[in-house]
């Protein structure tokens, strides 16, 4: 079962009056019935373009919280509803309002180079100028489209050699037997996958594929947007599991979801700035074990960030030696308009009152919370 996601929208004129960007702060906390922003001392919404189309959008945008722990990100997709967002404010509450002290199992990071649907020439320079050697490669799932998937796939194994590793990211689009007719062709033009992350929606299906295919399967979806991610486990659907933090609701929480499924892990992350990749790798750096790439290198798809310098993978590594410094300067570059900025104050008044609401729900019968984790 997957929680229910619905395209979240408000009427805003586009003439209001408000500070670029800035969110009035006042006006927020007299809004904020729940308590739950109080410690907040300001909200930045920050809109970037991407380098290239991916997932059918050519922007990102989101709001950084700023309190006692220093900034925080909070940016979910605009078709997610507020119930499916309430976990993104809380992952991102969780970095304003202070980090916990959390273990750290080792000092650099694995990561894969993520290829979006671009053309072969273009898949080959993003994996060679990226010099990582494992690649992440976008396929459509459309039947249209496969052609170029096959061609994609051949020219970024090309590319990392035949010591590198290459794993596709279909995003549910594919029934089970579209799946196993696929997968067969895209593994040999691949020259072999480490995994295919997410090719059917259902867990049963993911279950079925994986009892008829040779290739690994990794749970995201299945995971991050489900009313029961441990069902992955029962039904013996996977062989890795995707963490991302903020649909995970923060470090913490992701951390005992590791725990609890018990799989292989790989930290990912959802187009965040250098804020949220922050947190991801704090959970990467935090894993008792890890032993493949993460996919934290997709700043690099963001024509701009917020932090200076950003926190980006150098020939395929990620060391994490400082935080992610917020430039005042770059900040101000990003900074939303009017309409987008009204937008996102109302949008977060409907997350805290959806994430308020959540824990009272799990404070009162502890059974709901999903996993056995309360948000």
């Amino acid at each position: 079962m997957m929680v229910e996601d619905h395209a979240y929208s408000v009427t805003v004129s586009p003439d209001h009056q408000h500070a670029n960007g800035e969110i009035d702060i006042a006006s927020l906390h007299a809004q904020d019935s729940t308590g739950l922003l109080d410690r907040i001392d300001r909200a930045v919404v920050w809109d970037i373009p991407l380098t290239t189309p991916f997932r059918g959008i050519t922007r990102r945008d989101g709001v950084l919280l700023h309190g006692p722990g220093g900034w925080g990100e909070v940016a979910p997709f605009w078709d997610y509803g507020s119930e499916a967002s309430a976990p993104w404010l809380a992952a991102g509450l969780s970095q304003a309002l202070g980090r916990a002290f959390l273990p750290r199992y080792r000092e650099t990071i694995a990561v894969n180079v993520t290829v979006p649907e671009v053309g072969a020439e273009d898949a080959v320079e993003m994996v060679r100028s990226s010099g990582a050697r494992t690649a992440k490669v976008k396929v459509s799932g459309r039947p249209e489209q496969r052609a170029a998937d096959l061609e994609r796939l051949e020219a970024v194994r090309s590319a990392v050699g035949r010591a590198g590793k290459v794993r596709i990211d279909v995003n549910g689009a594919w029934d089970v037997d579209t799946a196993r007719e696929n997968l067969p062709r895209m593994d040999r033009a691949a020259g072999g996958l480490e995994y295919v992350e997410q090719p059917c929606a259902a867990v049963y299906d993911l279950a079925d594929l994986r009892r008829a295919v040779d290739v690994p399967i990794a749970a995201d979806e299945s995971i991050r947007l489900s009313a029961n991610p441990l069902e992955v486990v029962h039904r013996r659907a996977a062989d890795v599991a995707i963490l991302k933090v903020a649909p995970l609701g923060g470090v913490n929480r992701a951390l005992d979801m590791a725990e609890r499924l018990g799989l292989p892990a790989v930290v990912s992350s959802a187009l965040d700035t250098s804020v949220g990749i922050m947190a991801g790798a704090t959970l990467a750096f935090s894993l008792p074990s890890l032993s493949h790439a993460c996919g934290l290198g997709t700043v690099r798809l963001l024509t701009q960030d917020v932090a200076e310098p950003s926190v980006v993978p150098h020939n395929g590594t990620l060391r994490l030696d400082a935080g992610a410094p917020v430039s005042e300067r770059l900040l101000g570059e990003v900074k939303a308009g009017p309409y987008l900025t009204k937008h996102w104050e109302t949008r977060l008044l409907h997350l805290a009152g959806a994430l308020h609401a959540r824990r009272q729900r799990e404070a009162r019968d502890p059974s709901r919370a999903v996993a056995g984790l309360p948000l």
